[in-house]
């Protein structure tokens, strides 16, 4: 099936480029061209396409109140470009609070050495999206003065402002029926203590992560490792984000944090990292993005560490996200004890990752995105 794309830029040179990579492939179709988001959203309601490519920095609209106009009036995935600035990624981070389902960076030579390379890249990043849909935006924004309070347990020190606004989607993805359905209540035992939660995710991350982790109390009693596919630009101002909004504490992971009750560390970009737990005290390695590896950060490289760290102590947690990463790294926690938990489909903003650790027999629970915030609560607390 072909897939049909508008493209959405002020720049000539760049809908034009962008058009003869896409049609290359025989897969896609542009079905237009817009030079500013005011024209994106009524092309969007006239052609109706499978896929819309948005730049976020153009006249007339810009690219992030064209995607909450396309939201508002016929949903479409949207893939975004943007620049791999700090900035860029907090402009980026509010895309995805519109709607949007994922992003590349605006420079070609930031995502490809060569032009084969960048012609493989953007062609299956339009056709992974075009399997993803968003859906209606039900939810209430979580915003900080909105937040629902926790159980009184302890006093949270106030954190500093950062600028920007919270996530927020309901996005479904799109994929044939899932063979192994949502269970819950057959598996709940006693909450038990684990060493380590650790969370991977990729597309749609961002989002689940936020509605995950704004469901736990400050008083949450593991340690949280968090690892999000996501450039070295973009985690400083994500985990920036994400503390503002949340009750724990989040922060971008630096070599020798030590792990703590109540503490989430996001894995920084472009490196990978492990924890090791050498006389009882979890520590955090960071070490270089290995180029043989596909994603750095790696949730299987993270989560193999959590295996040999905490035998049977953790807790591992696959979100929603392309391709398989972290299946071989639930694998080893697995082997060593520990219960994994899976994003189910309905939830999931693209199948994936948690589709490969279902498949694979590795989930103990296989739950909706809403329930895993208050799952950990239960089972952890």
């Amino acid at each position: 099936m072909t897939v049909s794309v508008l493209v959405v830029d002020d720049s000539g040179f760049f809908r034009k480029r962008l058009t003869e990579i896409l049609t290359s492939s025989g897969q896609i179709r542009v079905v237009g061209v817009a030079a500013n988001g005011r024209e994106g959203v009524e092309l969007a309601e006239s052609l109706r396409p499978d896929v819309i490519t948005m730049d976020y920095e153009m006249p007339v609209m810009d690219g992030i109140s064209a995607v909450r106009e396309i939201m508002k009036k016929h949903p479409v995935p949207v893939l975004m470009f943007s620049s791999l600035t700090y900035e860029g990624a907090r402009v980026t981070l509010d895309a995805l609070e519109a709607g949007a389902v994922d992003f590349l960076p605006k420079n070609f030579e930031d995502i490809a050495r060569d032009g084969g390379q960048l012609q493989k890249i953007l062609i299956d990043r339009v056709l992974d999206v075009a399997r993803s849909r968003p859906a209606s935006r039900a939810q209430p924004s979580l915003s900080p003065s909105s937040r629902p309070a926790s159980p009184p347990a302890r006093t949270v020190p106030a954190k500093p402002s950062v600028a920007g606004r919270p996530l927020m989607s309901g996005r479904q993805a799109i994929q044939p029926p899932q063979e192994e359905t949502s269970r819950r209540a057959s598996r709940k035992g006693p909450a038990r203590h684990y060493a380590v939660v650790g969370i991977g995710t990729s597309t749609g991350g961002p989002v689940a992560l936020q509605r995950v982790l704004t469901a736990l109390p400050a008083s949450f009693p593991s340690p949280i490792v968090l690892v999000q596919h996501m450039p070295a630009s973009f985690t400083p101002a994500f985990a920036e984000r994400l503390n503002k909004l949340c009750q724990i504490e989040v922060r971008q992971a630096e070599e020798g944090d030590i792990l703590r009750p109540g503490l989430a560390l996001l894995a920084p970009g472009g490196k990978q990292m492990m924890i090791e737990n050498r006389s009882g005290q979890p520590r955090v390695r960071i070490l270089p993005g290995d180029e043989r590896l596909n994603y750095r950060p790696c949730v299987d490289v993270t989560f193999g560490s959590l295996a040999r760290a905490y035998p049977g102590k953790t807790l591992g947690v696959i979100l929603t996200g392309m391709g398989s990463d972290g299946r071989e790294g639930c694998r080893m926690m697995k082997q060593s004890g520990s219960p994994i938990w899976s994003q189910d489909e309905k939830s999931s903003v693209i199948y994936g990752m948690p589709m490969a650790v279902a498949k694979a027999g590795l989930s103990d629970e296989v739950l909706s995105l809403d329930d895993i915030g208050p799952r950990l609560i239960e089972g952890v607390c």
